[in-house]
């Protein structure tokens, strides 16, 4: 567009220049009329003075001179206009550019607002996730506070077992001897009576600790056959699938349902006879 305007001033100078070049040949033209009627005038009437025709050609000239600067004016006119036009399109060309520039701007600005949204989000999730895993710890902190004091106390109480009773402690469990003699019922009352029961015996190794630990002296274990006889439990609901009986026991039948543990092996007694007691606490 630029190209066409610059065209265009070239085009009107050259038409102006042409111009002029024309009212020049008019003003020579009108000179020689002017001289031409004076001596027309003078030679066909003498009385007409020569002044008055001098005076026609000045007149004619102002009004030429006159239609020229007007023309010329016109053209300076018209030439400013064309150079502000250039100036107002060049001037609208850098505001579109810049127009362009902050519209891009703005673009950016609205991509990067998205994003830190996006982090935003993203950051608050993982806040939240934190804040339940934070909770979830504090909770396991407070289960294992308590079970640490729960664990403190029942050890408290397994030494205060062991001063008081002499107990032994074989696998994870406690075993103590009661000092005074009972029947079976009452021992296994006095043994529940204090977080235990009446020892249950699993294995020779087991069998083995407990004679040692009664010194040969009988003693009552958990085993009796009291609710159908010969189908000898432990104290657990459990039936018994391998014993140490001593040789020819258990022989009383229905007189003999409790088991007495001594150093040579079980025998069943009646269960109203009095023994010591073995209980047993698991830790």
């Amino acid at each position: 567009m630029s190209d066409d305007i610059y065209e265009d001033v070239i085009r009107t100078e050259s038409e102006r220049m042409n111009t002029d070049r024309m009212e020049m040949m008019v003003e020579i033209y009108e000179s020689a009329e002017c001289v031409r009627d004076h001596d027309f005038r003078t030679e066909t009437n003498t009385l007409q003075p020569l002044q008055r025709t001098g005076s026609v050609c000045v007149k004619i000239r102002s009004s030429r001179a006159a239609a020229v600067c007007l023309v010329l004016l016109c053209v300076l006119l018209l030439t400013a206009v064309i150079v502000l036009c250039v100036h107002i399109h060049t001037k609208s060309s850098n505001y579109t550019q810049e127009t362009h520039q902050l519209l891009t701007n703005i673009t950016n600005l609205s991509e990067e607002r998205d994003q830190l949204k996006i982090k935003n989000k993203n950051l608050t999730n993982e806040r939240d996730q934190l804040l339940n895993k934070n909770i979830a710890l504090t909770n396991e902190r407070d289960e294992l506070t308590k079970e640490r004091d729960q664990f403190n106390q029942k050890r408290n109480e397994l030494w205060k077992l062991l001063n008081e009773m002499g107990g032994y402690i074989y696998q994870s469990s406690l075993y103590f001897i009661s000092s005074e003699k009972r029947n079976w019922t009452e021992s296994r009352r006095y043994c529940t009576e204090r977080g235990a029961d009446l020892i249950i015996i699993n294995n020779r190794e087991e069998h083995e600790f407990v004679k040692k630990m009664s010194g040969g002296a009988g003693v009552w274990i958990g085993l009796t056959d009291s609710d159908v006889e010969g189908r000898w439990k432990w104290v657990d609901g459990a039936n018994m699938t391998s014993g140490f009986w001593r040789s020819g026991e258990p022989n009383g039948y229905k007189k003999e349902n409790c088991a007495v543990l001594y150093s040579s092996g079980w025998y069943d007694y009646p269960c109203n006879d009095a023994f010591k007691c073995i209980c047993v606490k698991n830790i």
